[in-house]
């Protein structure tokens, strides 16, 4: 597990003050203080950026009937609105504590798991294809961690499982394994082998977007299916060097986050009762896995510093079956660098 030294969130203060004993030391004085002012200085601008974000979608989606991101996202529909020459929104004791418990704080490193596809992720937006499922807008914000600022002109890179719990270029186990069943005990209960990759030609549910000016990349998709031992998630990458391939997809120049989002359970268990969703093939052999039963203990380690990983959703319609706007901010180190893919050794 990778987690830079300069990740603080903003909702750990809150869990400072009641999992911990009061600070003593000097030292342990002058670390809380400077988390005091990190959050202070932080928390608004978080809730402000996402505030304005969920208008900017409101007003795309009221006018634009079309699911093509490129259009559902109107470039001009989301400005900073600034008061004379005061920051993003001024800092009180009232804000700070209505965002402690908010989505949008900044973000541990988690593992990438066995399916991603190194030069294998189109640079686009609607990253559907001829996948059915619920409509599921994604809209991700991404801070710099030092400054508490949007970022623009980073790659954010996401894939995530079908509705039947499939990865694009996965779709069976190898022939020798397909008696094998989830694992009972230990970190990798619940998980079946690696499903290998016989299909790489197919891409879908895949996709990477620039961040624009304000920090923002937004996708089209559908809303993730689950697999035996895993949370419903979405996995996600943020570079900050790329070069395009002649096939659309990208070579990663400098990789500095890799992370996983999730989706309340409550939402979940209602989005099991739709179809395609209702024709997961485990979905009555062994069922979903909830999030806090999530294998690896992926979903725990997600919340690493306070960090809040589940998306914050909005439905685009008066029902669920009209589909979801996902929102959720990435705080970064800029000067962090990983490498752009590693092994799978759960």
């Amino acid at each position: 597990m990778r987690i830079p030294a300069l990740l603080f969130a903003a909702c750990s203060l809150a869990s400072v003050a009641t999992a911990h004993e009061e600070p003593s030391t000097p030292e342990e004085i002058a670390a809380y203080k400077t988390l005091q002012e990190s959050v202070y200085h932080c928390a608004p601008k978080i809730k402000a950026y996402t505030e304005q974000r969920k208008r900017a979608a409101r007003q795309a989606v009221g006018g634009v009937p079309s699911t093509d991101a490129q259009t559902m996202f109107l470039g001009n529909a989301f400005e900073i609105a600034q008061d004379n020459n005061e920051k993003l929104l001024s800092c009180t004791e009232l804000e700070e504590a209505k965002i402690r418990n908010h989505t949008c704080v900044l973000s541990p490193e988690t593992t990438q798991g066995p399916y991603y596809h190194d030069r294998g992720h189109p640079i686009r937006q609607n990253m559907a294809e001829n996948q059915l499922g619920l409509p599921f807008l994604m809209d991700i914000g991404v801070i710099d961690v030092k400054t508490c600022e949007p970022v623009e002109g980073l790659l954010v890179d996401i894939w995530h499982a079908n509705a039947t719990g499939h990865y694009a270029g996965h779709p069976e186990q190898e022939e020798a394994l397909k008696w094998e069943g989830p694992k009972h005990e230990g970190p990798r209960k619940g998980l079946l082998s690696k499903y290998p990759r016989t299909k790489p030609e197919e891409k879908w549910l895949r996709g990477a977007w620039p961040t624009n000016k304000h920090g923002v990349s937004q996708f089209t998709s559908i809303f993730p299916g689950y697999y035996t031992g895993r949370a419903t998630h979405v996995h996600v990458k943020v570079h900050t060097k790329w070069e395009p391939e002649e096939d659309g997809t990208f070579m990663s120049g400098n990789l500095i986050h890799t992370g996983q989002f999730f989706i309340n359970d409550e939402i979940n268990e209602v989005i099991d009762k739709i179809h395609p969703y209702t024709t997961n093939p485990i979905a009555d052999k062994w069922g979903r896995t909830r999030n806090w039963d999530d294998s690896l203990q992926i979903y725990q380690d997600s919340h690493a510093n306070g960090y809040g990983p589940t998306f914050e959703l909005e439905k685009l319609g008066g029902v669920f079956q009209q589909g979801f706007m996902a929102y959720i901010t990435v705080g970064v180190d800029l000067e962090a660098s990983y490498p752009r893919t590693e092994a799978w050794t759960p």
